[in-house]
């Protein structure tokens, strides 16, 4: 049976690798620009083996069109950071998970207008049914929500409006 790794991985405690941690967390989502791949949970791990920086990351999706941008200016980070021989890993499993949101990227992104993520990545077993969840409406508050449509502007994202305000807006969806 498989194990699902449900927390985010902590920033190491030792201190090159927690500096090279530091840095690459400062990197921005080209998506959604007030988060880092901090917040985000994209980034795994952070280590230095003889001198080089090593930064693993995980995409929202295994073809999420940002994870170029985010491995290339990770690497410009580092690099400024005084790691010029850096490398970032680009791993899928395990699979990320909204779960591995910090706290301060899901009000990040309410802030922004974007719906957070509500609840734990559902764990599917066989005869699991599908529930309907109650999405807030970042604008005004309201869970008088409906979906639009299953990608918003997007993969890692639905298009929802609300029928209180009438104002469209983004979920960042469970996984």
């Amino acid at each position: 049976m498989e194990t699902l790794e449900r927390t985010a991985r902590p920033r190491p405690s030792d201190g090159e690798s927690a500096r090279v941690w530091d840095v690459a967390a400062t990197v921005l989502d080209p998506e959604v620009p007030v988060l880092t791949i901090g917040d985000l949970g994209v980034l795994r791990s952070a280590d230095v083996i003889d001198g080089r920086a090593h930064v693993t990351i995980t995409p929202t999706y295994s073809g999420c069109p940002a994870m170029d941008s985010i491995r290339t200016d990770v690497a410009s980070a580092l690099a400024e950071a005084g790691y010029a021989d850096a490398t970032v890993e680009l791993v899928l499993s395990p699979a990320w998970t909204t779960d591995w949101m910090s706290e301060d990227g899901k009000r990040k992104l309410e802030e922004y207008g974007i719906a957070p993520p509500s609840g734990l990545t559902p764990v599917r077993r066989a005869g699991s049914i599908r529930v309907a969840i109650t999405v807030g409406c970042p604008q005004c508050g309201s869970l008088d929500t409906r979906e639009l449509s299953r990608f918003g502007s997007t993969s890692c994202k639905a298009l929802y409006v609300c029928n209180a305000c009438h104002e469209p807006f983004d979920y960042f969806k469970v996984l």
